[in-house]
């Protein structure tokens, strides 16, 4: 602990006081966070193959890692026209390393996970005479929830964010909710 004499005046002795018990605190919901973290591990093991139905619509295959880490492979596709001579197309890869956490206290089969990762893609926009395409690159958030049902199917909610760089339009995109309907084996 920090003593009055080895502080340059009452002021900077408070302040280091304060800043001092502001970092027990944290180390100790830091501490109690991973310890529940540990307590509340998710079977995330074995392998899963559908849909995640958002943007963009993604074929997606999910493998367990251990019991509670896992890796979800996407790949997208958005294609639509608006318009008299418009058209817009996607295609990207994604890929996102998940922590799946146990909710088995609001019912049997429920889990909630969150991750990170990376996509690449490529786009192409036409409007009359005006045509653009780009490579864009992505880092990925995600967080959801999702229920495993007796039989072999698996549904999900998540929020997937992005941080978009190379392509028209750099920076946060938001609008990464999707639904996911998954067949386990």
């Amino acid at each position: 602990m920090f003593k009055f004499e080895e502080c340059e005046d009452y002021e900077s002795f408070v302040l280091q006081t304060k800043i001092i018990k502001s970092m027990k605190k944290i180390i100790l919901t830091l501490v109690l966070a991973v310890s529940l973290v540990g307590f509340l591990q998710a079977q995330a093991q074995g392998k899963s193959i559908g849909l995640r139905l958002g943007y963009p619509t993604e074929i997606s295959f999910q493998s367990g890692l251990s019991n509670s880490n896992r890796i979800e492979l996407g790949l997208g596709i958005r294609s639509y026209g608006y318009g008299v001579n418009s058209h817009y197309s996607q295609f990207s890869l994604s890929g996102v390393y998940q922590w799946v956490w146990d909710l088995s206290a609001l019912s049997s089969g429920f889990n909630w996970y969150a991750g990170v990762g990376a996509a690449l893609g490529y786009y192409s926009y036409s409007y009359v005479n005006y045509n653009y395409s780009g490579y864009p690159a992505s880092l990925l958030g995600q967080v959801g929830i999702e229920y495993n049902f007796n039989i072999p199917l698996r549904l999900s909610l998540d929020y997937r964010p992005a941080f978009q760089l190379n392509g028209n339009g750099n920076g946060f995109i938001g609008d990464g909710i999707a639904l996911g309907v998954r067949y386990k084996f």
